[in-house]
């Protein structure tokens, strides 16, 4: 029987991670990804011989970014593109107002005041809210305490219900209180005009890593671990499991025994949300010359309220907005064709007769994918911000759980993931080992 010290569940940016930083300090490890790419939520599409990145994005905040780091050793070009994690100012956004007109920059700067204002109350309410508030009963008693008139108050409602969709792709009512508070961003923004699959693409190279290898059972014990793919087991002393809330949480993943407190506790408060992109490219730029983002308020906005223009990666006029929480439900089973003449009839009400027809749109699906069920997770009522590590808690000292679920300090990001993994490796290890062996020379 092949021996191996640690069996990896999942080629993305935790698994690769773990998977380098035992290998390098001398552990024999195998890495099964069901996938035929390695990367995870981390996919980058070349169709066309154009890049975009359907999965992770963004860096949020690049100031002692370990992803930053890794990127910038494996020579990784980045564009400088600072939105702020949704918030009103953190660059040039052009406003559109509920009749279709854009804001004034008067009314601009008292809409993001106001914003502003219910943030700073918006603090003391989350830490005063009930152990099973959502985010909404948070916001409620923010926006409350103002005492502003109906429209004033209705406009930074939308705002907060958009956030919690496009932070974290869950409508406001079933966000946790606690749910958005990572919400911070340190350091510029980037994006990768080459593609994010650089990151897994580095962090992959001289392992063993074996795709098409769907694991269907774990199977812990005293003393290692047993992982079956197909008509094989393997086994192994240690073994991390990578794979999203959404397939923990599912029947295709079996483990025996079950988990045990605090790690069950916290998977059955945390689960996959719904987010999906949407890119539309065009001949021309048609929108607002010299913003990062447009917004509109308003009943028109539910569904499509948000356009980042991303023609700076490539030179190609392109409009990028999400669809989320209820919206990403709606549109599940739409074709391409009827999502762009959604998205393409309120960029009408904005810009009139100048929309013209895209030339590709590429629609993401992370909620069919097996492999995910999501895109990220996020905090359900009841939970806290504790379940995303307890969520790690090491099980039976031979079975390790990672992932950016499992990363309370920036879940649902990259950099989240990449945490995690070390966490796993150094939990099996027994001793710290610097995140930065992982672009280290050899």
């Amino acid at each position: 029987m092949e021996h191996i010290d640690t069996i990896v569940v999942g080629a993305g940016v935790s698994g690769l991670t773990a998977a380098r930083l035992l290998q390098g300090a001398g552990r024999r490890v195998v890495v099964l990804e069901a996938r035929d790419r390695v990367g995870g939520r981390v996919w980058t599409d070349r169709t066309g011989g154009r890049v975009t990145d359907l999965g992770a994005s963004w860096i949020h905040g690049i100031t002692d970014s370990p992803v930053a780091a890794l990127a910038d050793a494996a020579r990784m070009r980045t564009v400088e593109f600072t939105v702020g994690g949704y918030q009103p100012d953190s660059r040039p956004i052009a406003y559109y107002g509920p009749d279709g007109q854009r804001l004034s920059e008067a009314e601009t700067r008292a809409f993001i005041a106001d914003i502003h204002t219910v943030d700073a109350a918006l603090r003391d309410a989350v830490d005063a809210s009930a152990a099973d508030a959502s985010y909404r009963d948070a916001t409620e008693v923010a926006l409350e305490a103002q005492g502003w008139g109906g429209e004033r108050t209705q406009r930074v409602r939308e705002y907060l219900e958009h956030r919690s969709e496009e932070q974290y792709g869950a409508w406001i009512e079933d966000l946790a209180a606690h749910g958005l508070d990572d919400d911070a961003i340190d350091g510029d923004e980037v994006v990768f005009p080459d593609g994010y699959d650089g990151v897994p693409l580095a962090l992959a190279a001289g392992l063993d890593i074996r795709l098409g290898h769907v694991v269907s059972h774990v199977r812990w014990r005293e003393g290692g671990v047993s992982v079956t793919v197909g008509g094989e087991t393997l086994e192994a002393a240690t073994a991390v499991v990578t794979v999203p809330i959404g397939v923990l949480r599912s029947e295709d993943l079996l483990i025996e025994p079950p988990l045990p407190q605090p790690v069950a506790g916290a998977l059955d408060r945390l689960t996959m949300n719904a987010f999906e992109k949407v890119f539309l490219r065009f001949d021309t730029a048609f929108w607002d010359a010299h913003v990062y983002a447009i917004r509109q308020q308003g009943p028109e906005g539910r569904r499509w309220h948000s356009w980042y223009d991303l023609t700076a990666l490539h030179g190609t006029p392109t409009l990028l907005t999400f669809a989320a929480g209820p919206t990403a439900a709606e549109i599940r089973r739409w074709s391409t064709d009827e999502v762009t003449a959604s998205v393409l009839a309120q960029l009408r009400r904005l810009y009139g007769d100048r929309v013209e027809e895209p030339v590709r749109v590429d629609v993401t699906a992370w909620q069919d994918d097996p492999f995910a069920r999501g895109s990220y997770a996020y905090m359900t009522l009841g939970s806290t911000t504790a379940d995303h590590d307890d969520l790690a808690t090491p099980i039976g000292g031979v079975l390790h759980l990672a992932g950016e679920a499992t990363w309370t300090d920036d879940p649902a990001t990259v950099t989240a993931a990449l945490e995690s993994g070390r966490r796993a490796a150094v939990n099996i290890l027994g001793t710290d080992v610097p995140v930065a062996a992982l672009w280290a020379p050899g």
